[in-house]
Order: structure tokens, then sequence, then C-alpha cells
């Protein structure tokens, strides 16, 4: 079994080696792909190191079992055709193919069984749609969603290496690189471009996202996308409003029985979902579970998640996993 990491050495990339390590999966060889830029410089992962190769065309010639992509859309949308058309499974973290009709978007707690039917290009979700749709999609199936709210508090590892860099420089004084304006000690409720509808890409790409994964396009979607000054980690209120009516115990019981989802719901001691908390784990964090008594079905949440691990790196990593598993049985 040999896999390729495309974009290793970024952000993104090093926490793909980072899970790796942890989860370990029975792979025989890893080959680690970067820019011209960081080509040549040596990293180390399991023990041993490994020196970053030049992304090239003619790079997939050997063969590659998967390949995890986390290197920006443009050099997606060249080279994971390429790497897939050579017998690679690609798995993409960018933007470039999560809305095309022939890739499957997979969350593997979620809609896995969908991640057979691809062409040799499989897409990773955007990092905010991944912990919402991870809450969600036990409650949908109980009481089918007919409309949902979404109000994000997103991290500035989420815009990469300047982000994180424009608030930990901000702290100092200094001025940002990456963002419009300073973050630190301010919010920004601008995360990607802005459309003509008046939305952002990135609320766009969550209304989009959710609606694909859920495969229900029937769904209201409406979302407000917010940078804030945290390091890691996505913080979502979600507000949902059901075909069914509920109670809410019984909330609680599917949530304790959830794939991904830890439960963090005491507000006597305190005990919520926070970013700070959150970081450095794998599962998704709902709390703050509440009816919204202003609709007759209508419920609030509040999810957060590490959005370099389960938004990202993780959520790849488990469906070469699951792909993995299917094909040795």
């Amino acid at each position: 079994m040999r896999v390729a990491i495309v974009g290793a050495s970024g952000m993104v990339g090093r926490m793909f080696l980072k899970v790796l390590e942890e989860r370990r999966p029975n792979v025989d060889e890893y080959v680690l792909f970067s820019s011209k830029n960081s080509a040549g410089k040596e990293v180390k992962f399991l023990g041993k190191e490994y020196e970053y190769k030049e992304l090239k065309e003619d790079s997939f010639d050997t063969k590659f079992d998967f390949a995890l992509f986390s290197a920006g859309k443009d050099v997606s949308k060249k080279m994971a055709p390429i790497a897939a058309s050579k017998g690679a499974i690609v798995i993409d973290n960018s933007s470039a193919w999560r809305m095309d009709k022939e890739v499957p978007l997979i969350v593997p707690e979620v809609n896995m069984e969908e991640a057979v039917h691809n062409s040799g290009i499989i897409a990773n979700p955007n990092c905010s749609t991944i912990q919402a749709v991870v809450a969600l999609k036990p409650l949908h199936d109980a009481y089918k969603i007919k409309r949902i709210i979404y109000s994000t508090y997103q991290a500035v590892s989420g815009a990469g290496q300047k982000g994180y860099m424009d608030l930990k420089n901000g702290i100092k004084g200094e001025a940002p690189s990456k963002f419009p304006y300073q973050i630190f000690g301010n919010c920004l409720p601008h995360i990607d471009d802005f459309m003509e509808n008046g939305y952002t890409k990135e609320e766009m790409k969550m209304i989009e996202e959710t609606k694909k994964i859920l495969n229900d396009y029937e769904i209201g979607i409406t979302a407000t996308t917010v940078r804030v000054p945290v390091f890691y980690g996505h913080s979502e209120s979600i507000n949902v409003e059901f075909e069914k009516d509920f109670v809410l115990e019984d909330i609680y019981e599917i949530y304790k029985k959830a794939k991904g989802v830890i439960l963090q719901d005491n507000t006597d001691e305190k005990i919520y979902p926070m970013p700070l908390t959150a970081e450095g784990y794998d599962e998704v964090f709902v709390g703050r579970i509440r009816r919204d008594y202003s609709v007759k079905s209508g419920l609030n949440l509040w999810v957060v998640a590490d959005n370099i691990r389960k938004g990202a790196a993780t959520n790849a990593v488990q469906i070469m996993e699951e792909m993995m598993n299917k094909n040795q049985k």
C-alpha cells in the first residue's frame, strides 16, 4: 500500500502526518510532495526523516493506492485527475471538487456509503460543514430537518498559516497580511469572497455542501460565517427546525449513541463545548441543547470541533481507512 501526501509541508499537510502517526493505518510507503519552495527539505515522520519531493505532472507515474491532497484548489484541479488516471484514489481537501456531481463529498460518520461511487476522486468537505453534519445527521434521521440557521465562529487557522500568523502577530501590534482588518480583539463577518447574492463563498459552501452530504435538497438553509480571534477550533450556533416534533430528553439519548460525537451539556456545572478544550480531538462536541420556543419543532445546538483535525486532516484519513478496509474485505 503506497500513499502520496500532496501539500505535506502546509498546515493541513503537517496535520496529515500527525494523524497518520497516531492512527497507523496499514501503509507500506508514504511519499511526501510539496511545492518547489519546500522541495528538498526534510521532516521527521514515523521515526525517520522524509524529504519533501517537488510535485510534478509525472509524480504519480509510480503506482499509488491513495493520494491525500491539501495543496489548494488550483493544484487539485490540475493534479488530482492526473493522480486518479494513474490509479490512485484521491481524497482532496480543497474546494475544487466538492460540488461536482460526479465526485462524492464524504464525512465517514454521515455518508461513507457514497464513497464507492467515485471515479478516482473523493472530496473532503469544508471544515465548518464537516462538524455541522456530524451533529445534524442523527437528528435528520430521527425527525427530518426542515430548516437550518448556521452562525459560525471560526478560528484563524482555517485561513491557513497566514491567518494563524495574523492573530499571533496582531497580539504584538503588527498589521495583518491575510485578513483585511486586524483580527486580534476583533471579529470579521467575512470568510472568503463576497458573492453577488450578498453571501460569502464560505456561507454558500455550508449551504450547498450540507444539502449534498445529507442528500436532501429540500432543506432550507442560511448561514453567517465569522472569523474570530481563536487559533484552533471552530464553534457553531446551529438552529434547526424539524418536520416532526421531539422530546428533548430523546435528543440527549441520540447524542450519547452518535458516532463521532461527544456530548458536553451540563449547565449546572458550566460544562459546554469550547474551542480550547476541543483542540487536539477528532470528535465533534455538542452542547447547549435547548428547545427553540419561537417555532413548533425548533432546537438550538452549540457545536465545536478542531478545524484542522476533524475539519480537515482526520476526516480525510478516516475516508482512506474506510476505503482500505473495504478493499481488504
